[in-house]
């Protein structure tokens, strides 16, 4: 049986509850983190020392660390679409999975948690608009990625595509002004097109 822990706003979650669903896994979900709580309960942290989400586990197995949750569940339940069994393959889409967290998150977060998580007087707006600038420099690597590909992961979805896929979410939804990107705008939108995007993704951004 699979459970997976941590709250749906949370865009480290987003990406396991999205794989789950794409995948169509039964599972059990237990909000944790945040308001939630439970994270810094002894029986939480025996499960993830760290004391954060998501977690997972799978009968008696456990998981922690985002990415590699949506690796273990696509190579165990993934098909050769969703998850290549060519070594090349899978490597290709599975870099933009490291890149999004070495590159994207540091940026992402001082933008996500300036404008969502702080209230308008406390608001570093100059760190705020310079972490956007980061940004856009970074995503003019998937801008140029995508002119070629339909796909992170390649000619068609699979896995490499869930962790910048769910902060692409927040990113297209902030109320910021964005630089046109036309192929990086195609992509998001054939995920939000997605039902399990909808489902494991598309939740109010707090």
């Amino acid at each position: 049986m699979l459970t997976i822990w941590g709250r749906e706003n949370s865009n480290n979650v987003r990406k396991v509850l999205w794989c789950a669903a794409e995948l169509g896994l039964s599972y059990t979900h237990i909000n944790a983190g945040g308001a939630f709580g439970k994270v810094n309960e002894e029986s939480y942290r025996a499960l993830n020392p760290n004391g954060l989400v998501p977690l997972l586990q799978d009968d008696d197995f456990v998981l922690w660390e985002s990415n590699t949750i949506v690796r273990y569940l696509a190579a165990k339940f993934g098909d050769a679409t969703f998850y290549p069994q060519d070594l090349q393959a899978r490597a290709a889409a599975e870099k933009w999975m490291d890149w999004t967290t070495s590159t994207i998150v540091p940026a992402f977060t001082i933008v996500f948690w300036g404008l969502i998580r702080t209230a308008p007087e406390l608001r570093d707006m100059a760190k705020i608009e310079a972490a956007i600038a980061t940004l856009e420099k970074h995503f003019d690597v998937i801008e140029q990625a995508l002119a070629h590909q339909p796909y992170l992961s390649g000619d068609a979805f699979g896995f490499g595509d869930i962790p910048l896929g769910s902060f692409a979410y927040a990113w297209f939804e902030m109320p910021i002004a964005r630089r046109s990107r036309p192929n990086m705008e195609r992509w998001y939108q054939q995920l939000r097109a997605r039902p399990a995007y909808q489902r494991g993704v598309m939740s109010e951004l707090t």
